[in-house]
């Protein structure tokens, strides 16, 4: 119910017609199933926060639904070292077995790769073949994935400038020929492969 929160909302607080009012039910009178789903939202809440780093915990404290807080946190997180998730994941697996949390070794393995923002796309494809998600853990993956991250990192400044048609334009005019040599190797089906979205045609 804590990741239902996370993934899918919090609680729908009810109402209650009282002397021809509507109003929303108070904590205390809901039924045992909603106080739950209540207590489970509030403990995911806690559950993030207590996993972020300092400066973008100051970004998003004010959030009061784990929902809305999680997607504001990876939006600002996007871009981050793979070691720096790594250890924000590795707290977060922590904080959930303080809340006797359990998961399968699937689930938590399946959770950390799919956490990954694009860049990383092609890489948690060739993980996902090669290990088995349901023996290996996320120590394993993240060995597994660090041999990649530079190429990751690459992927992601290409794509950041392509989303800007001029800015595009005027890099390529002032790429040193080194550069140029990476940017052939994008454009090779056989490693990378890039997905570019109905709006970006649309710009360019």
């Amino acid at each position: 119910m804590i990741l239902e929160s996370v993934e899918n909302g919090p609680l729908i607080w009810p109402t209650v017609e009282e002397n021809g009012v509507i109003r929303t039910k108070k904590y205390a009178e809901l039924s045992a199933a909603e106080k739950i789903k209540v207590d489970c939202d509030m403990k995911a809440t806690n559950i993030i926060l207590q996993g972020l780093p300092a400066d973008i915990y100051s970004l998003v404290n004010h959030h009061r639904v784990a929902k809305d807080l999680w997607e504001r946190v990876q939006l600002l997180m996007q871009g981050e070292s793979l070691h720096t998730y790594y250890l924000r994941f590795t707290q977060l697996i922590n904080d959930m077995n303080i809340y006797k949390m359990k998961m399968e070794q699937f689930q938590v393995n399946t959770k950390f790769l799919n956490s990954r923002p694009p860049e990383w796309s092609k890489f948690v494809t060739d993980v996902k073949l090669v290990k088995d998600l349901h023996t290996s853990n996320f120590d394993q993956l993240h060995a597994y994935l660090k041999q990649h991250e530079l190429h990751a990192n690459e992927v992601r400044i290409m794509r950041e400038r392509n989303q800007d048609p001029l800015a595009f334009i005027a890099n390529q005019q002032m790429t040193p020929p080194y550069f140029n040599h990476y940017q052939s190797s994008y454009n090779n089906p056989q490693w990378y492969q890039i997905s570019i979205q109905p709006s970006q045609c649309a710009s360019i």
